[in-house]
């Protein structure tokens, strides 16, 4: 019995510091000198990024001249006053930026740039869950089926838009032709779609998100291989219905796939340009634009680079701010 109550006090001396009979006091255990850290690990420091500077240099030196070197020579441009032939006549300060947000349609063109984004990723995100849902089952020619979805993406966006422009033609528009037929359109020539700001912007919306459907749909169909058969077949024993199993048990397990999927399609849909160019390119006024073919038109139409380089920042920020509200709000890299 005294040899178990010694062993209690020495491990109780050990804990706390008082003496153990005998005399001895232990001292408790002291943090290490390198703060706290356990033997063997150590935290990265210089000599760390020294060592990795031949690996990581590529991807630096890709995304100085790729990213960094054309942001900073157009916002540098849109403090300067450059003439038509290009020539820099010096700063002129912020007077470029005073003129874009003077601009009597930045306003209206700005809240359609934002029903442009938020109509397009919308309806391109329900559509693609449909279609990944498809894809994703079993059935004769699914192989094939998967790769007619990818034709809209590997095809060129401009060629695209071109098969659908001029198929809304009056005369000889299929498209139109096919309107005329099942009685949604009176006469051939009776509308002009591509005429017309309104529909023109709205066929530009189809079309945006007939090409945005392969990405989407893959990146969800990627999510959907990753969610556990065991986990359905759980639900199905508990009584679950097909509804309530795909809202409760898939949806849930596809936020990283379909998170990351939204965030590259707002970046995308925002700075399109060849859908809105094509079909509205044509419209005399500004009551189709959007951000973009309004850059577009400063430097074609109007001339004016520096105008233009101011504007290209604001719709950068403006990119910056709707990024990092989503990424602050949906955290898309974070775990179920």
């Amino acid at each position: 019995m005294s040899t178990t109550s010694d062993a209690s006090q020495i491990s109780a001396g050990a804990a706390t510091g008082r003496p153990r009979p005998g005399g001895l006091s232990v001292e408790p255990d002291k943090p290490s000198s390198s703060g706290g850290r356990r033997p063997g690990v150590r935290r990265p420091g210089g000599r760390d990024l020294v060592a990795a500077l031949p690996w990581i240099a590529p991807a630096l030196l890709l995304i100085l001249g790729v990213v960094l070197f054309p942001a900073a020579v157009m916002f540098f441009n849109s403090t300067r006053d450059i003439s038509l032939s290009g020539i820099d006549k010096g700063s002129v300060g912020l007077d470029n930026y005073l003129e874009v947000f003077s601009f009597a349609y930045f306003w209206p063109i700005f809240v359609r740039t934002i029903v442009w984004v938020v109509a397009v990723v919308s309806a391109t995100v329900v559509i693609s869950l449909g279609l990944a849902q498809i894809l994703n089952k079993a059935f004769p020619g699914r192989r094939i089926v998967r790769l007619a979805v990818i034709i809209p993406w590997a095809a060129s966006v401009v060629m695209t838009t071109l098969v659908v422009y001029y198929g809304l033609e009056p005369y000889f528009g299929i498209i139109n032709t096919f309107l005329v037929d099942v009685g949604l359109v009176d006469t051939p020539e009776g509308y002009g779609w591509t005429r017309n700001p309104a529909t023109a912007f709205g066929w530009s919306i189809v079309i945006a998100v007939f090409v945005s459907l392969p990405f989407t749909t893959y990146t969800i169909l990627a999510g959907l291989q990753t969610v556990p058969g065991e986990v359905l077949e759980a639900a199905k024993m508990d009584g679950a219905g097909p509804a309530r199993t795909y809202f409760g048990v898939v949806l849930p397990q596809l936020r990283g796939a379909l998170s990351v999927a939204v965030l590259i399609n707002i970046i995308n849909v925002f700075n399109s340009l060849p859908i809105l160019r094509v079909m509205t390119g044509s419209i005399p006024g500004y009551d189709a634009d959007t951000i973009m073919t309004l850059i577009f038109k400063y430097i074609q139409n109007q001339h004016k680079v520096d105008v233009a380089s101011a504007l290209s920042v604001v719709a950068f920020l403006i990119v910056i701010v709707i990024v990092a509200v989503y990424v602050k709000v949906v955290k898309p890299m974070q775990e179920v």
